[in-house]
């Protein structure tokens, strides 16, 4: 049977948007069927999970203007040993009524669920979590790094000293096994059963106690974890024992079920000091917020909490001090070291006017500045969300390990009894000791921890490792598409180039006008336009000294131009197609175009009166770090394309300056367009990433597979893009590629080995060639391997290739000559 999700749409009008929603949701691949009530605006739709998410559902709705009424909420979740306890949660909360979806994150110790606020509220979702065994605490996901310490603190001295308990007792039965292998003499205290008994009990219920509590509630509530099989084990050995001791002849193994406690415990301990690692991004990230703020406030200087700033505020920030929060500098001049935003150490020079981010380090200079943004608003805080979404959510990878691990558990225990009936009555009839030490040997050998941990912990790294570098990943599925890359298209316009414009040309061709009057007429009307290339125009006249005057009937043509009138003059400025399409003739000054444009000038033709007056150029230059960061790309097998709304022949100019092939500039494409241009792209079968700044450039950053935001574009790009690049560098492209697919590396290589040692472990353990001992110390230290592995990532640089070429030019440059005294 199909899911079915239910929620609530705002915004709908009347009938016709109700059948909108429902006639955009049932083209969507993997819907069966959807239904809108206009009356109680409610959405429900069945659909197939393995071809559609929920989150492409809701998208749907939000892309056709109307909004999705949801809430979500962050649980702490404390009780799970294992990824069946994760799996168990989340189908938990996933079934409740109201809840539109779940992720529960083992090694985060996590759950994010997003629900529908008049069905199901956030008490009754802790409770579903405790009805199934677990406890869920209500928090922000920006926990207090301290407390969360704290409490990782006190889980290790608990198991410190269950491992101390533990392992004081069974040193003497472990020295027991060894004597009887080796054949080597001990007290006879140390062979009396009694004795023995007396040093296993302590071990079995006082330090394994937490393996019979989590498998009395994972059984309670009709699933089981790794805690069943590690009980099942341990305690089928000791009672078998307590059996040989007190009631009939026999062999005890105490040894077998004291060991694998003790190893296991020391396994947990391991792993939870490196899931402690993991997550160190997020803490230095949080370390970075200032703690207080100087402030102007009724005429007096004060310090005041951070948390007291408010928008409009002046602050003041010294030498060596944070500036607290985001905003823009009214007066001083300093460097501010940017490198926690960025990645970047050399510091930025800032004046007044230049903007300043919270947590960067003011060094040299004092300053102050009115404050922006304050509290969650700050980039800072913004940045923090991010990484915490991102590695609290799940790849598309982890399905298989989720998938596995949902089934894993009832199998082994299934195993496990084949096994013992096939050793007790086949393999060596009667022999109730072997079958039991084989039984014994497969529940612990099986390990769903490794499973659970395999993508998760190369996540968190991988996400914190890209924002320690000025890399924001919104999400495991980014880096997951990421690392399949193979188109990437760039604009042009403030991505390639630099995105600052400047005047450089004014021919004319009208007899009755100059240079200097054709700059005033065209600056004059572009004093109306928000475009950067009018902009640049306005700023360059007045460098000129030239006396502007406000237009008339300004009107802004997108694609095409501008027009108005100046003084007593109608005026276009704009491309050819804006004078074609007034049948304005403009043979007069084509071989001018041209001359500038193939020079990578935006040449700007303009006309005075419906005649073709002359010719205003403008050039942006190309970004120093541009044709670097894509002849990376192409050593990367990435095909690169330049999408720009320039002419060809402009376009061409500054692609041959960067490396990028003239049949792969797509030129003269209106905004609207971008997108359109990227779905085409996809419809060839390729994996598309599309990289840009501007307001314009979102659509088309949504279209794409992955979506890149040059950082020091506008809120709304970083907000549609899937990967953010602080750095306003396009090596960032490269480089969160590369990190992508370190990532993916490492998430494939823990799987791996997660479901090899299990492939092969479990086996052998059936075939009677692993002991229960050996096999518990396998099943301890699989879930270290994993997260050490993943740790093995926070030695990735992903711009390493690019700093290699900045030392090899610096060691090319030419020595200087060094002039006698």
């Amino acid at each position: 049977m199909s899911p079915k999700i239910s929620f609530k749409v705002q915004g709908m009008e009347c009938a016709s948007c109700a059948a909108k929603i429902e006639r955009q949701l049932k083209k969507t691949g993997g819907v069966l069927n959807a239904a809108v009530n206009f009356a109680v605006e409610k959405v429900t739709v069945d659909y197939d999970p393995d071809r559609v998410g929920v989150d492409e559902l809701l998208k749907t709705v939000v892309d056709l203007g109307y909004r999705v009424s949801t809430r979500r909420v962050d649980l702490k979740i404390s009780g799970m040993t294992c990824a069946a306890c994760a799996a168990r949660v989340e189908k938990t909360l996933s079934n409740r009524a109201g809840v539109l979806r779940a992720n529960v994150n083992f090694a985060m110790e996590r759950a994010t669920v997003e629900y529908d606020p008049t069905r199901v509220d956030v008490e009754e979702l802790k409770k579903a979590v405790a009805d199934a065994g677990y406890r869920a605490e209500e928090g922000d996901k920006r926990f207090d790094a301290d407390e969360e310490k704290m409490e990782r603190e006190r889980e290790t001295r608990r198991q410190t000293n269950l491992l101390i308990l533990s392992a004081a007792l069974s040193i003497p039965l472990l020295a027991m096994m060894f004597a009887d292998l080796f054949n080597i003499h001990l007290p006879a205290l140390v062979h009396n059963k009694v004795f023995q008994f007396a040093l296993a009990t302590p071990v079995q219920f006082v330090a394994g106690f937490q393996f019979y509590r989590g498998a009395y509630k994972s059984l309670r509530h009709g699933s089981a974890n790794m805690d069943v099989l590690v009980a099942l084990g341990t305690t089928a050995a000791y009672f078998y024992s307590v059996a040989t001791t007190f009631f009939i002849r026999g062999h005890v193994y105490y040894e077998t079920g004291a060991i694998i406690i003790t190893l296991i415990i020391l396994g947990r301990l391991l792993e939870s000091i490196a899931k402690g690692r993991t997550s160190e991004a997020i803490k230095k990230l949080m370390g970075l917020q200032a703690r207080t703020a100087r402030v102007f406030r009724e005429g007096r200087e004060m310090d005041i909490p951070v948390e007291e700033v408010r928008v409009g505020d002046l602050v003041l920030v010294r030498p060596g001090e944070k500036v607290p929060v985001d905003g823009i500098i009214e007066e001083g001049l300093s460097a501010v070291d940017e490198s926690m935003l960025t990645g970047e150490s050399i510091p930025v020079d800032k004046r007044a006017g230049d903007e300043v981010i919270g947590g960067t380090i003011n060094k040299h200079g004092s300053f102050k500045f009115k404050a922006t943004k304050v509290g969650a608003d700050t980039a800072l805080s913004q940045i923090i969300k991010i990484v915490e979404e991102a590695q609290g959510a799940k790849a598309p990878i982890q399905r298989l390990a989720d998938v596995i691990s949902a089934y894993f558990v009832p199998a082994v225990v299934g195993i496990a009894i084949t096994t013992f009936l096939a050793w007790y009555f086949v393999a060596e009839p009667g022999n109730f000791s072997r079958a039991l030490i084989n039984f014994t040997a497969v529940l612990v050998i099986a390990c769903p921890c490794a499973l659970g941990l395999a993508t998760p912990t190369s996540i968190m790294v991988g996400t914190g490792r890209g924002a320690e570098n000025g890399i924001l990943i919104k999400g495991g599925e980014h880096l997951e598409k990421a690392y399949a890359l193979k188109t990437i298209v760039l604009d042009k316009t403030g991505t390639i180039t630099r995105g600052q414009p400047s005047l450089t040309d004014v021919f004319i061709t009208a007899p009755d006008m100059d240079e200097r009057e054709l700059l005033r007429l065209v600056a004059s009307l572009e004093k109306g336009s928000e475009h950067p290339l009018g902009e640049a125009i306005v700023k360059g006249a007045r460098e000129k000294d030239t006396e502007l005057v406000d237009p008339r009937g300004f009107e802004a043509i997108p694609g095409h131009g501008v027009s108005g009138q100046v003084g007593d003059k109608q005026l276009l400025v704009g491309n050819r197609r804006l004078l074609a399409s007034r049948n304005i003739a403009i043979s007069a000054i084509q071989d001018t175009v041209e001359k500038l444009e193939g020079e990578g000038k935006t040449a700007m033709l303009v006309a005075v009166n419906n005649r073709a007056a002359g010719v205003v150029a403008v050039a942006d230059t190309v970004k120093d770090t541009s044709a670097e960061a894509i002849r990376a790309l192409k050593e990367m097998g990435i095909e690169t394309i330049m999408i720009t709304g320039d002419n060809r022949r402009t376009a061409e100019a500054i692609a041959r300056q960067v490396g990028i092939a003239s049949q792969n500039v797509l030129a003269e494409v209106l905004p609207q367009d971008k997108a359109r241009e990227v779905n085409k792209l996809k419809e060839q079968g390729r994996v598309v990433g599309m990289v840009g700044d501007g307001i314009n450039d979102a659509p088309a950053l949504a279209t794409a597979d992955v979506g890149f935001a040059i950082g020091t574009g506008t809120d709304v790009a970083m907000e549609a893009a899937d990967i953010t690049l602080m750095r306003g560098d396009l090596r960032g492209v490269a480089a969160s590629i590369k990190l992508s697919r370190a990532t993916m590396r490492n998430i494939k290589q823990n799987l791996f080995w997660a479901l090899i040692y299990n492939t092969l472990g479990i086996p052998l353990a059936a075939l009677g060639f692993l002991s229960p001992v050996l096999a518990g110390a396998a099943m301890a230290f699989s879930s270290v391997s994993v997260v050490t592995n993943a740790l093995r990532l926070k030695r990735f640089d992903p711009y390493r290739d690019f700093r290699i070429n900045e030392r090899t030019a610096f060691r090319l440059m030419p020595a200087p000559v060094r002039r006698p005294k």
